[in-house]
């Protein structure tokens, strides 16, 4: 990557994956770059902004981040902020020039609305090129830049050599998915999964401590057969087993249980879509529907799940005789 690809770089979305992405750029991008970066919660951008104050510059809007910027990341919640970010004609992305901007949305979206913004830039701008980009590895991963990317574009896309460099600053892997949503596709199938097994993990760490077994037993004997999975191994959703999984903070940091709510209902509404029979899916957005709306268990990390389905949070003192 030679030092001036990405000297004005912008940056939309500075929430709890967006802000240590934007940490990981702002430390390793060449010395000359510059960031200018958009929240709607103004706190946010001064953060950043303070902490890097050569580096990250606050920005008006989106529109205004993409008048000032090359190059375009964003990550933002749900599909109506896509839409916004992208769309809205006073101040979005699209409402000034972009043509031969490289725009990357790595938020977690329905495919509908990352096809009708991808087809808006074609028509407007046909120079420019946008790409779905969603991200997995949660908020810890974000933090320590090991998150994977699944990328909406095929190995032979002429921007690969552009995009993947500076993802790689953010994270660890990068996936071309082979098409235009095919990056959404395969991280809504992930989530589905990964959400599935959280609710399976939870209870067969109930049923097994309930029968008397130690959990850290339990996640020895999971990893050493065809249970084996990382929701065990670094997200279990029993407190104190592994010492850095959200739970044994308290479920405070990590991938909130509203956003496991939401991505595992846009996989099951892909799922109907595209004809696929998920006999878990309705049980399963049952289960992260009302553990999101569960006063116990909102805005924790979504493994958090445990807790709603009754498992024992207090084992490590009774364990130890105290």
């Amino acid at each position: 990557m030679s030092g001036s690809e990405f000297k004005n770089l912008g940056f939309i979305g500075l929430g709890a994956m967006g802000k240590p992405m934007l940490v990981h750029l702002a430390n390793k991008l060449p010395a000359e770059s510059r960031i200018h970066v958009f929240d709607v919660v103004e706190e946010a951008m001064n953060e950043v902004c303070s902490q890097y104050p050569d580096r990250v510059f606050k920005a008006s809007s989106a529109k205004d981040v993409a008048q000032k910027s090359v190059t375009i990341i964003t990550m933002v919640p749900e599909g109506s902020h896509v839409r916004s970010v992208y769309l809205d004609p006073s101040n979005g992305v699209c409402s000034t020039d972009i043509s031969n901007k490289l725009l990357i949305d790595c938020s977690t979206i329905d495919t509908a609305t990352s096809l009708e913004v991808k087809d808006h830039i074609e028509k407007y701008f046909p120079t420019a090129s946008f790409y779905d980009s969603p991200v997995s590895g949660g908020v810890v991963g974000a933090i320590k830049g090991t998150i994977a990317f699944f990328l909406g574009c095929a190995e032979s896309d002429p921007n690969i050599k552009r995009l993947t460099p500076l993802m790689e600053m953010m994270g660890k892997q990068v996936i071309p998915c082979g098409g235009p949503s095919l990056g959404l596709a395969a991280k809504l199938s992930n989530n589905y999964l990964s959400g599935v097994i959280a609710i399976a993990c939870s209870e067969a760490f109930d049923m097994g401590m309930r029968s008397g077994l130690d959990p850290r037993t339990l996640a020895k004997v999971y990893a050493a057969g065809t249970a084996q999975n990382a929701i065990c191994d670094r997200f279990c959703p029993v407190p104190h087993v592994y010492p850095e999984a959200p739970s044994s903070g308290g479920y405070k940091q990590g991938f909130k249980v509203q956003l496991m709510r939401k991505d595992f209902g846009l996989a099951v509404d892909m799922a109907k879509r595209v004809g696929s029979k998920n006999v878990l899916g309705e049980v399963g957005l049952e289960t992260y529907d009302g553990a999101s709306k569960d006063a116990k268990c909102r805005d924790l990390d979504s493994r958090v799940v445990y807790r709603y389905l009754g498992g024992n949070e207090d084992w490590l003192p009774k364990q130890n005789g105290s």
